[in-house]
């Protein structure tokens, strides 16, 4: 029995439904004991917008270390960065508004992803089977032969990537961030295939 091996590629968008955030806050003081202390001071300053409804901390990173200046040192730097969920869609802008309220020395995102990518990856898959088999379809009109059943298929790893930072942005405690004109963009999940099927020459 004759067979032909083809490969496949799809990939299905659908709006992202979560947002992730990075988030951080430092302190500079001339000794370790007064940046801690004033790190924590800021923290519990920004502690209300890291409560707000639809917002989850996921986890909390702490750094300090001694600020140089040639070889001496001259004080000492304390952080806190924060990866931050937010699970809401509709509390996003809000969010996003209070954080920028609480003058985090950095804040990136967000980056959007699905709660669950289930039904998005079977769609990827499916699209992926069919791209295969039309590939076969055309090598066997080609060699003018007739494309018989599937015999075997294997999966190549698959790949979920947020395509975008952007986000519908806000009203509430803290800047105005809506005239950024942010606003949320699909998440793409891909999936790729080989397949092998019968040739009937």
């Amino acid at each position: 029995m004759t067979e032909i091996v083809t490969e496949g590629s799809g990939w299905y968008e659908q709006p992202g439904d979560r947002a992730e955030l990075d988030v951080s806050f430092t302190a500079v003081a001339r000794t370790r004991s007064d940046a801690v202390r004033d790190l924590g001071r800021r923290m519990a300053a920004a502690e209300p917008a890291l409560t707000r409804p639809g917002l989850q901390v996921r986890h909390r990173r702490v750094r300090v270390h001694n600020e140089w200046r040639g070889n001496k040192v001259v004080g000492c730097r304390a952080g806190e960065d924060l990866a931050l969920l937010v699970t809401d869609v509709a509390e996003l802008d809000a969010v996003l508004s209070a954080l920028v309220g609480a003058e985090p020395t950095g804040l990136q995102g967000p980056t959007w992803v699905l709660e669950d990518t289930a039904a998005a990856h079977r769609e990827a898959q499916k699209r992926a089977v069919a791209d295969a088999r039309t590939r076969a379809e055309g090598y066997a009109m080609a060699l003018g032969a007739t494309l018989g059943p599937l015999l075997r298929l294997s999966e190549a790893p698959e790949h979920g990537a947020p395509i975008s930072y952007r986000m519908a942005a806000a009203e509430a405690a803290g800047p105005d961030v809506r005239a950024l004109g942010l606003e949320p963009e699909p998440v793409r999940v891909t999936a790729r295939c080989t397949t092998t099927w019968a040739l009937d020459l």
